[in-house]
């Protein structure tokens, strides 16, 4: 069963405001957030939605009305078929665009690049094609720096990629007959607003090569918004299904889903599939939130979580603001001085150590920053001692300074010599004794015969 929570009561309903209060704790807390978008949250951008009484297809109508023809149809892949709806086709858009270029992002744009700072945004997923989300700072799958360098199947890169793009990007061209892709300039934009197609410059290129080879020249493509329409598939469909299927295996905790009406059949399934996953948490934690102005339709009832009636800026803006009173400690910014009044703002990281016990005390009573000491120099670390020659010669005159030649001589510490006359007295002095003078001094007759070594034992 879904909870309704409305935004416009917050004042006069203590009970409504307190159950929006935990609601943004719940945010605060998750860790792993999924984000769909639609069209809602662009609407205080200035740009209008597709649905609402002054969406964009009622802009469409008043702005044509001789056309008979409906706002679906504007975005169907069939329009190409004829003429007259494809150059109708090319005017609105380099008109939607010319209001895009104005536009600035809404704060629930920054909300969702809040959730990307805070390490909590695991992926966003939109259907809007303003474009907005790169102007906050989130990588999206059209960006220059998400096309894959490689020759693999991958056209774009995986990782690093925080936004994707589920119906394409206003502010890019693709070719109708090579799909090669480009930003849109202001010739572009021109030509487009005159209801004709620019030519693609990489089929004229290639053309040209054939042709100074004196080869078959080639058909050259016309441009066209590389945005998706409907009955239309997605240029890349198999990177994003990929995306897709990796966020499914980190098991989000969060599903947010804002400003849209989900009548699309790929965003309901992509939705259930997230709601699914989510609920799969066996603390019960995963939560599932809604927030639009017109209600959910039945089927979702057993899906949803919660859903906020109201202005996804104002419900975003509450969320903050509980955020940081219940959790200041994620928003603690570390500032330091320099001279000149100049500041620079850190984040601050606290470094807590894992061990516990009699460990973590030891570490508690040494210096925290002992890791960061060089270790002290040896007392002899300055001496610079002679190595001893190898040569018994060598070392004789490496210590005598009288023999040694100079060239022999070695630098360094030099010690002190021995006089030659107390030489001798560092060495065993051996004395040739005759048997005869040692039967002499001695008091009994010798028996047997002594060998050399017993002689020399006796002294």
């Amino acid at each position: 069963m879904v909870i309704t929570l409305d935004m416009s009561s917050i004042a006069s309903d203590a009970t409504m405001r307190r159950a929006l209060t935990s609601l943004s704790t719940t945010v605060a807390k998750s860790k792993r957030v999924v984000v769909v978008t639609g069209a809602g949250i662009s609407c205080s951008s200035g740009i209008p939605d597709f649905r609402s009484s002054d969406g964009l297809y009622a802009f469409v109508k008043a702005k044509y009305p001789d056309v008979v023809m409906k706002g679906r149809d504007l975005f169907d892949a069939a329009l190409f078929r004829d003429p007259t709806s494809t150059a109708l086709f090319y005017t609105f858009m380099a008109e939607l665009k010319a209001s895009i270029d104005l536009a600035s992002p809404s704060p629930t744009h920054h909300f969702i690049k809040t959730l990307d700072t805070k390490g909590k945004l695991l992926r966003s997923y939109t259907q809007n094609i303003d474009g907005l989300e790169a102007r906050v700072g989130l990588a999206c799958t059209s960006s220059e720096d998400a096309k894959s360098p490689g020759r693999g199947n991958s056209k774009i890169k995986v990782k690093g990629i925080k936004n994707i793009q589920l119906h394409g990007d206003i502010h890019r061209v693709r070719c109708m007959l090579c799909a090669a892709e480009t930003k849109c300039d202001a010739q572009h934009l021109q030509l487009f607003r005159e209801g004709t197609p620019p030519d693609c410059q990489e089929c004229k290129t290639r053309s040209e090569e054939r042709r100074a080879r004196s080869a078959r020249a080639l058909k050259i493509g016309t441009l066209r918004p590389a945005i998706v329409l409907y009955d239309e598939s997605h240029p890349l469909g198999d990177d994003i299904g990929t995306i897709q299927t990796s966020d499914l295996k980190r098991k989000p905790d969060l599903l947010i889903i804002m400003g849209t009406s989900l009548k699309v059949h790929g965003l309901r399934k992509l939705v259930k599939e997230f709601t699914r996953v989510v609920h799969e948490h066996k603390s019960e934690s995963g939560k599932v939130i809604f927030v639009n102005k017109t209600p959910p339709a039945t089927e979702w009832d057993s899906i949803f979580d919660y859903y906020v009636s109201g202005d996804t800026d104002t419900w975003v803006s509450k969320v903050l603001e509980d955020w940081k009173k219940s959790r200041p400690q994620d928003w603690e910014i570390q500032k330091t001085l320099f001279a000149g009044g100049a500041t620079e703002q850190k984040l601050m990281v606290v470094k807590r150590s894992a061990t516990t016990g009699t460990k973590a005390k030891l570490h508690k009573n040494n210096n925290s920053n002992a890791e960061n000491i060089p270790p002290s120099p040896l007392p002899f670390a300055g001496e610079s001692l002679p190595t001893p020659p190898v040569s018994p010669s060598k070392r004789k005159s490496n210590n005598d300074p009288v023999e040694c030649s100079p060239s022999k001589k070695r630098g360094g510490v030099l010690r002190p010599t021995v006089p030659a006359s107390e030489r001798g007295a560092l060495f065993t002095i051996k004395k040739t004794v005759s048997v005869t003078e040692l039967v002499s001094k001695m008091d009994k007759p010798i028996l047997r015969t002594s060998s050399k070594e017993e002689l020399d034992d006796v002294f």
